[in-house]
């Protein structure tokens, strides 16, 4: 999803973008996957406005129960979070996604190369390797390739592997045509909302996609030997013994899943940079700063990222600009990443409490933003254990506009920084041309006189006048 996205930013920006993917052909992977506000608001200024509603379900809620009884401990009501926050909030499956970007980068005129396995990387030229053994010379590489990125390697300088967190996740659909024949379980289609059961060590995310057709489950578990993939198969049978004693709603939907994916849960902690040393390679999404879906925001940070990129990258004029701007890139995007890394990894603990005193603290302390909410009061229940309830987070998190933030930063400080580097730099050209252009010192009594052949002082002319081009380049530029 990054990639796609950073693939159409820059195109659109006006640069020429390659796509370089190792499978051999696109296929339908995954399941549901949340596009929170600040997506969203990326989406529908690229013109995906019309996709998302054919394909999106807005979820009017997200609403935390117990795991035994379902008993509602926790609520936020999303009824007017397009009003507080200008987008709105969408679940779609992770495929329909996909294809909406897959198509805004094929229209944009981004070449996509499928079965393009890349073995080795120069980060000086830069260039990449492919195992057929062709060589393919660029500007820029941009590292979009996930959680067990190689080009990540190359930025460290050493082998850094992805570290497991300890958890694994079952994902599963259920066409909710079963669910409405029954009544206790046609509530989570009529009204849709994003339910997460909460127990120890677990906690399973219920909600809605493709127009309310299918029913996304991920079910989060102690890791007992999975693989990081979207496209593993688990057991249905063991997801439902790793589930049982859960409340009777959840039997219920669980009996419905014929077959799972099992995805173990992989995690690196932030890099220091993401950009290599020759200012030619830099990260992208979960390659620099994997996110765990405890906080519905990996995809998120990723297209995040593609739309800074290409946004600053419209100012762009000459290849020698290229660290400049990446170094806004990182400048921009660092913080709030890992403080996003952060939130996911907060909930990790939150949602997995062993019953006793903490897990009851923190049901007390959702419930009393439920309350406040459902009776109607101004509350900002700053450090709610509901971060979803939390108004100051929700308004850095879901109100933050990425191509915005980009253009502020040109506008207030990029454009005079930018400015003065092409200065500083037509002032050191300047001060070479007066160094070649000082007259050479005579022997003292002497008069001396060199005879060149002719080609040589042609050569020696074109010399001298090599400062004059590249101060005119300079001055173009500035």
């Amino acid at each position: 999803l990054g990639g796609l996205a950073a693939a159409f930013a820059l195109q659109k920006a006006g640069h020429r973008c390659t796509i370089l993917e190792q499978a051999p052909a696109i296929g339908e992977v995954g399941a549901g996957i949340q596009v929170t506000p600040n997506v969203s608001r990326i989406l529908l200024s690229w013109g995906l406005g019309p996709q998302l509603e054919r394909t999106a379900v807005i979820p009017g809620a997200i609403v935390f129960r117990r795991w035994t009884t379902g008993e509602r401990v926790g609520y936020t009501s999303w009824a007017d979070i397009t009003k507080t926050h200008g987008a709105p909030y969408c679940h779609v499956h992770r495929a329909d996604f996909h294809k909406m970007l897959y198509d805004l980068a094929l229209g944009a005129g981004v070449t996509i190369r499928l079965g393009s396995l890349v073995t080795s990387i120069d980060p000086d030229t830069p260039s990449v390797t492919l195992r057929s053994g062709e060589v393919l010379p660029c500007d820029l590489l941009v590292g979009a390739d996930g959680v067990k990125s190689g080009i990540r390697q190359v930025i460290v300088g050493s082998p850094d592997a992805p570290v497991p967190t300890g958890d694994a996740a079952y994902r599963a659909t259920i066409p909710t045509s079963l669910m409405l024949s029954d009544p206790e379980l046609a509530g989570f289609v009529q009204t849709p909302e994003m339910t997460a059961w909460m127990g120890p060590g677990r906690h399973i995310m219920g909600y809605c996609i493709r127009g309310k057709k299918e029913y996304n489950l991920v079910l989060l578990h102690p890791d007992d030997g999975s693989v990081e993939s979207w496209t593993a198969e688990g057991s249905a049978d063991k997801m439902r013994a790793d589930f049982e004693g859960w409340e009777p709603r959840i039997q219920k939907l669980l009996a419905f899943v014929p077959s799972t994916l099992k995805w173990k849960l992989m995690d690196r902690g932030p890099l220091e940079t993401w950009i290599h040393k020759s200012g030619k390679v830099v990260l992208l999404g979960d390659s620099c700063h994997p996110m765990l879906p405890y906080r519905a925001q990996g995809a998120a940070m990723a297209v995040e990222d593609a739309a800074v990129l290409g946004s600053l990258f419209t100012h762009l004029s000459s290849p020698s600009q290229i660290p400049f701007f990446l170094q806004a890139y990182e400048q921009l995007r660092h913080a709030r990443c890992t403080d996003t890394q952060a939130q996911a990894r907060l909930n990790q603990k939150i949602f997995h409490l062993p019953d006793g005193e903490a897990q009851e603290t923190r049901d007390a302390d959702m419930c009393r933003a439920m309350e406040a909410e459902l009776s109607g009061e101004a509350l900002e229940a700053e450090g709610s254990q509901n971060q979803w309830a939390d108004r100051k987070k929700s308004r850095v998190q879901f109100g933050y506009d990425a191509e915005g933030e980009a253009e502020r930063w040109w506008n207030e400080e990029g454009k005079q920084d930018l400015q003065r580097l092409q200065e500083l730099k037509l002032k050191e050209l300047e001060n070479v041309q007066e160094e070649q252009a000082q007259p050479h010192e005579k022997a003292e009594g002497i008069e001396m006189e060199t005879v060149v052949n002719e080609p040589e002082k042609e050569h020696e002319q074109e010399r001298t006048h090599e400062p004059e081009r590249e101060i005119e380049q300079a001055q173009e530029q500035v």
